[in-house]
This record gives C-alpha cells, sequence and structure tokens, in this order.
C-alpha cells in the first residue's frame, strides 16, 4: 500500500532585520501623528475666547506635526543607509526591476489575485511585484515628497537665513508657484498617503490569510514562513 505523499512546507527564510521591524513601527505611528495633525493644521479648530496662552492647542499640534516630521526625514534617511547596509530584502523597495518582463507579469497576476479574478496566489519570499510598485512610487516617493514640501514650507517660518529656506524654500516654492501651490500639493499627497496605509492594511490582513506565506507575524518576527512546499516566485 502506497503511503500518502505529505508536503512539507518550505523552510522559513529571514525577510525582516530588526532595524527594518523597529523602523516600520515607528513609522507607522509618525505616519499617523502626521495625517492626524496635518488634517488639523489644514482644516483649523475653531478659536475660543480668552488669553491665548491658556489655549495652545493648534500650537501644540503644529508642533507635533513639525517634530514628527524631522523624525520622518530622518527615518527616510536611515532607511536608505540600511537599504545597502542590510540584508537582500532590505533594498527591495528602492530597486523594483522595472525593465522585467517577469516582473511585470506578477504585477499583472496581483492585481488579479486581489481583484478575486484569479484562482491561486503566488508564492513570494520578499514583496510581490504589486506590492513592490505601490511601495516604491507611493511610499518611497511620496514620503520623500512630503519632506521635501514639508521642510520648504516649515522654511518660510524660519526665515531666510535658515538652512531650511537655503535648501528647501528657495527652489520649491517657485518650482511650484508660491507657498500656496506647495500647500495644496502637500495636502493632495497626505491623501494619497492615507489612501495607500488604508489598502496596505487591508492587503496584509487578506494575504495572511489567504496567500501562500505568512504577511504579519512577518514583520514582528522577521521570519517568512510557509504553507506549502511549492516554489517562490521572486524575481531577482
Amino acid at each position: 500500500m502506497t503511503e500518502p505523499t505529505v508536503n512539507t512546507p518550505l523552510p522559513a527564510v529571514y525577510v525582516y532585520e530588526k532595524p527594518i521591524r523597529l523602523w516600520h513601527g515607528l513609522n507607522a505611528l509618525l505616519i499617523l501623528t502626521l495625517i492626524l495633525t496635518g488634517y488639523f493644521i489644514a482644516a483649523p479648530l475653531a478659536s475660543v475666547g480668552g488669553e491665548a496662552s491658556e489655549h495652545f492647542l493648534m500650537g501644540y499640534i503644529r508642533f507635533g506635526h513639525f517634530a514628527a516630521g524631522y523624525l520622518l526625514a530622518i527615518g527616510l534617511l536611515f532607511r536608505l543607509y540600511w537599504a545597502y547596509a542590510g540584508n537582500g530584502y532590505a533594498k527591495e523597495i528602492f530597486q523594483p526591476p522595472l525593465l522585467s518582463k517577469v516582473f511585470w507579469q506578477g504585477v499583472g497576476h496581483e492585481i488579479l489575485w486581489y481583484a478575486f479574478l484569479a484562482k491561486e496566489p503566488r508564492k513570494y519570499a520578499g514583496h510581490n511585484p504589486l506590492a513592490l510598485l505601490a511601495m516604491h512610487f507611493a511610499f518611497v516617493w511620496g514620503s520623500l515628497f512630503m519632506v521635501i514640501t514639508g521642510f520648504a514650507l516649515y522654511g518660510e517660518g524660519t526665515g531666510q537665513g535658515s538652512w531650511q529656506y537655503s535648501l528647501f524654500s528657495s527652489w520649491v516654492l517657485p518650482l511650484f508657484g508660491g507657498s500656496q501651490s506647495v500647500h495644496s500639493w502637500h495636502h493632495l499627497v497626505m491623501w494619497l498617503i492615507v489612501c495607500f496605509v488604508l489598502i496596505h492594511i487591508y492587503v496584509a490582513v487578506r494575504e495572511d490569510k489567504v496567500s501562500r506565506q505568512s504577511l504579519l507575524s512577518t514583520m514582528v518576527t522577521g521570519w517568512r514562513t510557509f504553507k506549502d512546499d511549492k516554489p517562490l516566485d521572486d524575481v531577482h
């Protein structure tokens, strides 16, 4: 009598190193802070009567926004450094293989999979192609845009002699046609990042349940575990 074949899952792969996991958690907190404080800066609370020093709520909101913005910029510089100091997976979101035909085929399959039009998911140790594309353009370039425009707006307050004005305000404001345009674009991209965050959370929870690899636990432990013995589809 033939014994039934047992499919042993592939061994776990160490994907996210501890510095990446710590940065991810801090970055999530900073983005949430920036979104909330940025919303109230764009749509301030109603003024209240009395001595201004007793009603400094908007001042605290602005300070929280500026502090979180500085930390976000520092974290982005660290993340760029770790792309080269860390393992191979650390650089994925900075170097998507945009010239690879296989990569774009993977993007197409993931779109069909997320739209419930593909029968089976593919299997990746790192980011899947669509996630990688979204992380690169929505997060990396979106965060860089917000840092640059944020410092340009902050430089207006610090004045023409400040490094913020010299490095950012001096060329960003004329490029966009003035301060109001920079404010509008800064606010618009904030909403794009809100959409990205919501989709990111939904997809992470969904894929953790129905895909062939772990998602949520991987960002906690760093280890990617698999549910079957089929080969990986990563594009390198």
